[in-house]
């Protein structure tokens, strides 16, 4: 039996090979056995995406469940993974599981799974699905989960939260690209329904994702550029694979720095709603979002480690009403603590009709002069070497006290779900200035973050990054 092991969010791996009918059976009666411990009558909500076996495989895994004696709901079709979230919370389930492989290649497929706020599972609790795999060999039920529609409550909420008055009146126009993936026509349609006109390219899911690598990243989305260059709208999105990531192009096909999105969405946010429990970032994210609570609004900002269960948790716990990762993922409190690229969209659009302004471009303008530039970048290093995992640590008790021209003036660390320092990042002198190294739990790589106060202090951060694992 291959051995199973779930990386940050959720299982995944290469179809056939990995992820299959008898792996995906194991890990779902290692699921149910973690369900029945929790409780007695246990309720489960299963969505999919459009890769290929994705159906079949919620169908396969809401077998397992039922044969184990726990209520469970399928959709009636490709769904985004923040609309299970959503149903999951909304109807009172124990857990939810989405079967996709998020922005993943298309010869990749997995699992997430959402606790009973809608919100990924914690690392303890993945710990403890993992040491059940092969406890117990499988049940299989002979009937189907029963299909529910998940889209109808998700899409009612959006259009009770998001202005849709104001954006209307604003006359924005929008394209959205949906790569292929699980977002389909969710935002035009939502759109027409509330008189705001929005076109959609790639709407339909294909298992191969049209050809493209389903991440919202510049590199990936040169045919929403050309769109855009050539119609006549305000704004340009992009959702990944699942629908839970957004990228953003301006009017005129130009892409916008995730860091850029973040924090004009973190002040709208603080502004419109209120400081509550402040603002949750990932240690990747623009120290420039300090800047909200020195200057301009009394806000907190937590900051926490790469990925975004833990962004989830910290909002939780401190009540947030914002929070964010540099991989394009948002969470709103007036929404859910999870990544939504579909209503992060909404709210950047409603952000931008707010503003006054006709077009992205415009609003950039404005809104760089208020805060500066940001100069920021990252390098992905692949290596197979196991001596990578060794470096972190290491340089955790014999760090550098200069990194290229600047002084370190403190260092934060980071742990994996296994306890070990798979992240570090240096505090230099000066305002922003950081470097951030991790360590990959799941892939072959090293990645290594930076932020200065021109492009060229960037670039020398990350070439002395690079140095330090070499």
């Amino acid at each position: 039996m291959q051995k199973i092991i779930f990386g940050t969010d959720g299982w995944r791996g290469l179809l056939d090979e990995e992820v299959n009918l008898v792996n995906i059976r194991r890990v779902a009666q290692a699921f149910s056995m973690y369900i029945k411990q929790k409780t007695s009558k246990g309720k489960v909500a299963i969505g999919f995406d459009g890769r290929r076996n994705s159906g079949l495989f919620a169908l396969e895994f809401g077998r397992v469940l039922m044969a184990n004696g726990i209520e469970t709901f399928i959709s009636q079709g490709v769904v985004p993974t923040p609309v299970l979230s959503f149903f999951t919370r909304e109807n009172a389930c124990t857990a939810g599981v989405m079967i996709t492989a998020s922005h993943n290649p298309p010869e990749y497929n997995g699992l997430k799974f959402k606790s009973a706020n809608g919100a990924p599972f914690s690392t303890e609790e993945t710990a403890i699905i993992e040491s059940l795999i092969d406890l117990e060999q499988p049940a299989l039920s002979y009937q189907n989960p029963l299909q529910t529609d998940f889209l109808k409550p998700y899409i009612k909420h959006l259009e009770e939260i998001i202005d849709f008055k104001t954006i209307r009146n604003a006359g924005l126009s929008v394209l959205i690209d949906s790569m292929g993936g699980a977002g389909m026509n969710l935002m035009a349609d939502i759109s027409f329904w509330n008189q705001v006109y929005c076109e959609s390219i790639y709407a339909n899911p294909e298992t191969d994702f049209a050809g493209r690598i389903p991440e919202p990243i510049e590199k990936n989305l040169a045919p929403l550029s050309d769109e855009l260059k050539f119609g006549q709208y305000s704004v340009g999105f992009a959702t990944d694979g699942d629908a839970d990531r957004l990228g953003v192009m301006d009017e005129k096909g130009r892409w916008v720095n995730i860091q850029e999105v973040i924090l004009y969405l973190a002040g709208f946010m603080v502004k419109k709603y209120g400081a509550r429990g402040g603002v949750v970032k990932t240690s990747s994210v623009t120290d420039k979002v300090l800047s909200l609570g020195k200057n301009r609004f009394p806000v907190k900002v937590h900051d926490v480690q790469v990925g975004f269960k833990y962004v989830s948790e910290a909002m939780i716990e401190h009540h947030a009403v914002f929070g964010a990762e540099e991989s394009g993922g948002f969470g709103f409190f007036n929404h859910l603590p999870e990544r939504d690229g579909i209503f992060s969209a909404f709210m950047f659009l409603q952000m931008l009709a707010e503003s006054g302004e006709k077009t992205l471009s415009t609003f950039l303008e404005k809104k760089r002069n208020e805060f500066g530039l940001i100069f920021y970048d990252r390098i992905d290093v692949h290596t197979s070497k196991p001596e990578r995992h060794d470096i972190l640590p290491a340089l955790a008790e014999r760090a550098p006290k200069t990194l290229g021209n600047f002084s370190v003036r403190s260092i934060k660390n980071f742990k994996s779900s296994r306890g070990l320092i798979n992240g570090l990042k240096f505090y230099l002198e000066g305002n922003p200035r950081w470097l951030l190294l991790r360590v990959s739990e799941t892939e072959p790589m090293v990645r290594i973050y930076a932020e200065g106060e021109n492009p060229d202090e960037v670039r020398q951060l990350l070439s002395e990054g690079q140095r330090l694992f070499e």
